[in-house]
């Protein structure tokens, strides 16, 4: 068995690979790089089997979306832990060793990111990730060094490593053994939040996920779809309810998911004056199918281990991060009350 294995999921993103195999190669020589092809219609194949015949290709039928992607994939790569890295990050000289380090030390350690920063402004924490992730009350996921759409500048506020709610899928250390007793990521996302959802199952059976910040990577983001794309408004919403009623205990879950349709509808309302129709009439349809899967999510729920507890959980903010952002103007994660003080009330 392998260490470790770095597997990159791909789907027409051959510029990506061109831009980043090389520094990625140059950075990561001592460990085995896969590259799991979603049935690419550009060169993506020809390119690695051009330029990159060192990194280990396997070909997929068709796109089966990221999240059945990797599962189809990593089921063929023998490793103690993976490395899900997409196509269009940036390495930095010894990004591996840190995490694995930190993992060794804790074998509960189920899940592990590094800083994670803006390739086009690498003083700035990223989107996707920034000093690792957390969940407020009514399932709002957001970051240290990012709140909503908010990014703050990296000035050193936040290293220490840090056990979070949820570690970034664009770059994820996890331990295969972990990952497959889970099932791996749940292939009904398709994509977006679906690492959100797999490290609450992970933190349910009692792991962990850390934030390591001695380890740092440039994302590019948006490389597959971009922020302002309806379709990534659609799974964003959708995924997000899905979450909730798979992973909620039972005495919160009607309230929880209830009150977040009405915010959902919210922000509804929001794209709709500010003429972005489409984003809005995403919202909807991701209400839509929400409700068509009630009855798989249900079977789901019967297979998920569900912690009644759920306010002990690390990285769970207790208050509603929309009402702190939105009235109270708190756009930092710094400016937010502590975490272990607002453990959720209801």
């Amino acid at each position: 068995m392998q260490k470790v294995a770095i597997v990159i999921l791909n789907f027409n993103g051959c510029k990506f690979l061109e831009k980043f195999l090389p520094g990625l190669l140059e950075h990561s020589s001592t460990y085995p790089i896969y590259v799991i092809d979603n049935n690419s219609s550009d060169n993506s194949l020809e390119l690695l089997k051009a330029k990159f015949p060192q990194v280990r290709v396997i070909v997929h039928d068709r796109n089966y979306g990221f999240c059945q992607g990797y599962n189809l994939g990593l089921v063929q790569i023998n490793a103690q832990y993976y490395i899900l890295l997409n196509s269009d990050i940036e390495v930095t000289a010894n990004w591996i060793d840190p995490v694995i380090e930190l993992m060794e030390k804790d074998p509960s350690i189920a899940a592990c990111q590094p800083k994670i920063k803006a390739y086009h402004d690498k003083e700035s924490f990223e989107y996707a990730g920034a000093a690792g992730g957390f969940i407020d009350k009514w399932g709002y996921p957001f970051c240290r060094g990012r709140v909503f759409n908010t990014l703050e500048k990296d000035e050193n506020q936040y290293d220490t490593n840090l056990e979070i709610f949820w570690a970034t899928g664009a770059c994820f250390f996890v331990r295969s053994d972990a990952f497959h007793q889970l099932e791996g990521l749940d292939k009904d996302f398709f994509a977006h939040m679906e690492e959100i959802d797999l490290c609450w199952r992970l933190k349910a059976r009692g792991y962990k996920i850390f934030y390591c910040t001695d380890s740092e990577v440039y994302h590019v983001g948006g490389g597959t779809l971009p922020m302002d794309s309806p379709k990534k408004t659609y799974y964003n919403f959708r995924n997000g309810l899905f979450m909730l009623y798979k992973n909620l205990p039972a005495d919160r879950l009607y309230f929880v998911v209830f009150v977040r349709l009405l915010l959902d509808y919210l922000t509804f309302v929001k794209f709709a004056l500010s003429g972005t129709f489409t984003k809005a009439f995403s919202i909807i349809k991701a209400h839509i199918d929400f409700f068509k899967e009630i009855g798989n999510l249900k079977i789901k729920r019967k297979k998920n281990f569900i912690v009644e507890d759920y306010k002990k959980m690390t990285g769970v903010y207790g208050r509603s991060l929309f009402i702190d952002y939105f009235i109270l103007q708190k756009k930092k994660f710094e400016e937010l009350p502590p975490l272990n003080e607002n453990k959720p009330s209801f």
